[in-house]
């Protein structure tokens, strides 16, 4: 058993970081986009139609899909002044209760991103802006974000259950990004 259950937080984290990985390549081409927009603006004096809905639908997909590979990292915010007070074993039970509640978020995310991606594939909505790009795509990455970070939340609900009954780390040491 504790195989499979290392193997499913295993699986799950290698997916989470090879999507967080191919995400961070938007923040150059964000990068790209904005200085192509303030060069077209005010060097040649022709602003362009689609550079700010572009970008901002490039910050949405960096922070929204690198959101599972944050969780991933530890990189959200957390109440460190109560959190590094307590027990290994009191954490374990914090971030459990914390996962459950997070995992119900997603789950209303994911829900409500299918019912307003129907009505966007319906009346085929579109971005109110001179370019007027169709507006799936996002709801599509809403969904896709929030899958993520459930299956994500999921395999450290597993990994910190293992720990809190067996005492022992289910996986012992997380691999390097370098």
């Amino acid at each position: 058993m504790t195989t499979l259950l290392r193997s499913y937080c295993l699986a799950i984290e290698f997916f989470v970081r090879i999507i967080g990985r191919s995400v961070a390549w938007f923040v150059p081409i964000l990068s790209l986009v904005v200085a192509f927009e303030v060069f077209a603006r005010y060097v040649l004096n022709s602003p362009t139609i689609w550079a700010y809905d572009l970008s901002l639908f490039l910050f949405a997909y960096i922070a929204a899909l690198g959101g599972a590979y944050a969780q991933q990292k530890n990189a959200h915010i957390n109440v460190d002044i109560f959190y590094l007070k307590v027990s290994e074993r009191t954490r374990r039970f914090f971030n459990m209760l914390t996962y459950l509640l997070a995992m119900y978020f997603m789950f209303v995310l994911i829900k409500v991103g299918l019912d307003q991606l129907e009505q966007t594939i319906k009346f085929n909505y579109r971005r109110q802006s001179e370019w007027a790009p169709p507006m799936h795509h996002f709801w599509v990455m809403i969904i896709t974000a929030g899958s993520l970070m459930m299956l994500q939340l999921s395999a450290q609900w597993v990994s910190d259950c293992y720990g809190l009954i067996t005492g022992n780390d289910l996986i012992s040491q997380p691999e390097s990004d370098e």
